[in-house]
């Protein structure tokens, strides 16, 4: 236990999640691609129910060990605060790659696309249509998760709560109306270099808003259990700077291709 130890330091025991999760995702990668060349599902399934098993246990026993057996010091969570500053850095650089194919052939259009961009046979979403009010409910979900931030920081475990549950449910929104505007797109995503930079981009970055929707959502069932304390919340403030990045990333997906690109 955190009494018995001399120092501020967490040595974490043994634990079978990281092998386990390793090959769980072998399984899934292996179903998946199977899948796309048999049309055989099921190992993709087993695959992603032995991930979600395995991610499920393994942030189980973190949070026995942050909430229940206070190994998570002052000097644990200074790393952990470096661990995800460094883990957005590198979610940045991904998308700096769907950036980078979008504005290579955007900026220079070749005789592929017809030399002009958007491609002639392409019709755009209009921008101020669903983007225009995806946009808008991220920045609502943004004030609210700071709403919620600051709650907990005063205090004021309602505002915290409800605060959560606003984000949370924007979430939501913002991924059905996504699912709703690529439902009703005219284009696909093989074929055309447009449909492939479009939904690599728009899609990896809705993949993120459910990440970070199921993120927040465990922030919300555990707040609702009594975690998470003014002095001790690393759990929810890590969940809150995914959600700052994902809102960040979408005002320059709006700007870049929705706007500029139509």
């Amino acid at each position: 236990m955190s009494a018995e130890k001399k120092h501020d330091y967490h040595l974490v025991d043994p634990s079978p999640w990281p092998i386990y999760v390793s090959f769980s995702c072998l399984v899934l990668a292996i179903g998946t691609i199977f899948y796309m060349h048999n049309d055989v599902s099921w190992g993709m399934y087993l695959g992603l129910a032995l991930v979600l098993y395995g991610a499920y246990m393994w942030f189980r026993d973190v949070v026995i060990e942050a909430e229940h057996q206070g190994h998570h010091t002052p000097v644990v969570q200074i790393h952990h605060r470096y661990g995800m500053t460094l883990f957005i850095a590198s979610e940045v650089m991904f998308f700096v790659a769907w950036f980078w194919a979008y504005f290579d052939i955007s900026l220079f259009p070749n005789e592929f696309v017809g030399n002009v961009w958007p491609p002639k046979d392409i019709e755009t979403f209009d921008p101020w249509d669903i983007p225009l009010i995806n946009t808008l409910v991220l920045l609502l979900s943004g004030t609210t998760v700071t709403w919620a931030h600051h709650s907990l920081i005063e205090g004021d475990r309602k505002g915290f709560i409800q605060g959560l549950t606003l984000t949370v449910v924007l979430g939501f929104f913002f991924t059905l109306l996504q699912a709703y505007e690529y439902h009703h797109a005219t284009f696909n995503y093989s074929g055309h270099i447009y449909g492939a930079v479009f939904y690599m981009a728009t899609g990896f970055h809705g993949f993120h808003v459910i990440i970070g929707t199921i993120f927040l959502a465990v922030c919300l069932a555990r707040a609702k259990k009594g975690h998470f304390t003014k002095e001790h919340h690393f759990g929810f403030e890590a969940a809150a700077w995914y959600w700052h990045f994902v809102d960040v990333v979408w005002l320059f997906l709006f700007a870049a291709i929705y706007v500029w690109g139509s």
